[in-house]
């Protein structure tokens, strides 16, 4: 007979040890985030992170935090780790999950293993991540594997899944059964599930807030979001479900009362938020307040209804992400090395609103590379898109440009622009051909 073990955990959530000697999740980011140019990517990744420590601990967290920033090629050379640490930890964990992780005097539950072994799962991968698993009283590994297996996974994916997310295996079968049901609203089919959680099986096995899941799922589909959609979101943004369906709609209402003050039409509200919230979901993280008081810091600054209707677009909510006190210093930063009027700041913000989301050390760290490569003040104000690429892509660029025998020093910086694609397709390099006489 099996029955569900439960103890208080002693020092920190028990599926909070998932990480522990683990690198970072794999994560399959939509196309919008893996564009160099995308302010959003970072604070996706950074995000993504924040969704892994809720059940992490933290100093591992922390090691998985310094890897991430670290080995995408997208990093954000002028980051400050220690204040994106500091915001990391001053987010508020889970409650303690009902499951030991006080493994010091205890012994393997040989039934857990035994079961494992019989489904072909790699025993030592378990015990060099996620060891704590196989101490558990009690387990429900027949039981998982047996649905998973009606949905139409093979043994080897049962297997995939269950070294990925052992945690799987100490969630019950109706639990399990009920996120089945859950996840078919939005599914096209059993096969596509079942891909999804090889692919993301910490998104489906947190069983922990399925009724605000489905609440969500619902309020979705509600307001129009097409089903692919809100499947990427569970796979790719799972903690904006967890949220309660009135913070989010509440948040949603905020948005849409700011586009109509701003001169936003009826006719086109709803197309408006739901392109935001596609490009960017983790704006439903962000409180009603901090969205207000960043609207209210552009038009302070003399944006009008309409600029901040297209910072909004050009920034696809990245914005909220922001504090008008870290706005305020990147502008005053470019007002300074510009030597421009406000007027002329808000033209340059409007045409390159990197010069408002990039912090300062960020903003010096790409002009001192664009000077040391002879590229003038000038230059940089005429075309100061160029901000938006970090200093190696530019150093690269220059590199590739120059051995065509072109001089940036005296051309414009517009050949630098645009996504590795735009650069590639624009400025081609020939390849020589080979004469041949007869």
């Amino acid at each position: 007979m099996h029955f569900f073990f439960s103890c208080q955990c002693k020092s920190v959530d028990a599926r909070s040890l998932s990480c522990l000697s683990t690198k970072p999740p794999l994560i399959a980011a939509p196309d919008f985030f893996t564009n160099s140019l995308n302010p959003v990517y970072l604070h996706w990744s950074f995000l993504v992170l924040h969704s892994t420590m809720l059940r992490g601990a933290a100093r591992s967290a922390k090691d998985a935090f310094t890897r991430l920033l670290a080995g995408s090629q997208y990093c954000n050379p002028g980051l400050s780790f220690s204040s994106l640490w500091t915001e990391v930890t001053s987010r508020s964990f889970l409650p303690h999950s009902h499951y030991t992780t006080d493994i010091r005097s205890r012994e393997e539950n040989k039934k857990i293993i035994e079961s494992l072994y019989r489904l072909s799962v790699d025993i030592k991968k378990i015990r060099r991540l996620k060891e704590w698993v196989l101490f558990q009283d009690a387990a429900y590994v027949k039981e998982i594997a047996s649905i998973l297996q009606e949905m139409g996974a093979d043994e080897t994916t049962i297997a995939s899944i269950l070294e990925r997310w052992p945690e799987a295996i100490l969630c019950s079968p109706a639990e399990i059964n009920s996120q089945r049901a859950l996840w078919q609203l939005v599914c096209q089919s059993e096969k596509q599930l079942i891909k999804l959680i090889e692919q993301f099986p910490e998104s489906f096995f947190t069983t922990e807030y399925h009724e605000n899941q489905k609440a969500n799922i619902l309020f979705f589909q509600e307001l129009g979001l097409k089903n692919n959609i809100i499947t990427r979101f569970l796979t790719s943004a799972p903690n904006i479900f967890y949220n309660p369906v009135e913070k989010n709609k509440h948040t949603i209402e905020t948005l849409q009362r700011n586009y109509l003050s701003l001169g936003g039409s009826d006719a086109n509200m709803k197309i408006w938020i739901l392109k935001l919230l596609s490009q960017n979901p983790f704006i439903l993280l962000n409180t009603s307040t901090a969205i207000q008081e960043n609207l209210e810091f552009l038009q302070k600054n003399d944006f009008t209804n309409h600029e901040v209707l297209q910072l909004l677009s050009k920034l696809k909510g990245f914005i909220f992400q922001l504090t008008p006190t870290t706005m305020q210093k990147s502008l005053l930063f470019s007002k300074n090395v510009f030597k421009c009027s406000d007027q002329e700041l808000k033209q340059l913000v409007l045409k390159c609103p990197a010069l408002l989301y990039y912090s300062v050390p960020t903003l010096e760290e790409r002009l001192e590379g664009l000077l040391k490569e002879g590229i003038s003040i000038e230059q940089i104000r005429e075309t100061p898109m160029v901000l938006e690429l970090t200093t190696q892509i530019v150093q690269y660029r220059i590199k590739k440009l120059s051995a065509l025998g072109y001089n940036i020093k005296n051309g414009t910086l517009e050949t630098l622009n645009g996504t590795k694609k735009d650069f590639e397709v624009s400025y081609v390099i020939p390849v020589p051909t080979e004469k041949t006489g007869k």
